[in-house]
């Protein structure tokens, strides 16, 4: 396996996956979260973390490209908007390590309050299909940091449910992935099977284990 020492900060060819079950919690995924710190952050830039909102169902092309646009226009303050959902990436990991170990929760959740109070805000009801309603977010498109507001949202969401006793950290070395368990014997102890699974099986083997999340 590589050292972590030789493992780069920033990877910004690797592709995001959608393992978590929740957009939150694959923001999370975004980054490894090793012993020696945060390694291989795939949201190397703020074209990368709209490229993931893209994908994570969080952000339509029209608002894409308007952030696109306004990054563009102030490149200083997309940076500062990137540092900033890197540091709400670390405040939700935390806070779900904190609720998986039941260990320092109230300080994991304190920190995550400022981000709260920012996405309410903006936070709006909107008509939905027939008599349905849904949320929507006010200034989204006008803000850089606009992609974080539904990733708060979502997170907040899922710790006040049921399910958030089914939050899991992967059981991998050095991988620190999180997701919710909706197996239905609710002992799912990887991220991924073919990544840390595997990893962990070829240990117990003796074999050279293979790289996670490549």
């Amino acid at each position: 396996m590589e050292a972590l020492e030789s493992l780069p900060p920033f990877a910004p060819t690797l592709p995001f996956k959608f393992i978590g079950g929740q957009p939150a919690l694959d923001l999370l995924n975004t980054v490894d979260w090793t012993s020696a710190g945060p390694l291989k952050d795939r949201l190397s830039d703020y074209e990368r973390l709209l490229g993931w909102g893209t994908e994570a169902g969080l952000l339509g092309p029209t608002s894409a490209g308007r952030l696109r646009k306004l990054s563009a226009a102030d490149p200083a303050a997309a940076e500062r908007a990137l540092e900033k959902c890197r540091e709400l990436r670390r405040v939700l990991h935390r806070c779900v390590v904190a609720l998986v170990s039941g260990r320092g929760v109230p300080a994991a959740l304190e920190r995550l309050q400022p981000y709260l109070r920012q996405a309410l805000v903006h936070l709006v009801l909107e008509p939905g299909s027939a008599e349905s309603v849904r949320v929507g977010w006010a200034g989204l498109e006008e803000s850089l940091d606009g992609p974080l507001w539904p990733v708060v949202w979502d997170a907040v969401q899922l710790f006040v449910s049921a399910e958030v006793e089914r939050l899991r950290v992967c059981g991998g070395e050095n991988c620190g992935w999180v997701y919710v368990d909706r197996s239905r014997n609710g002992l799912r102890r990887w991220c991924e099977m073919e990544t840390c699974g595997m990893t962990a099986k070829n240990r117990r083997r003796g074999r050279r284990p293979r790289q996670p999340h490549a």
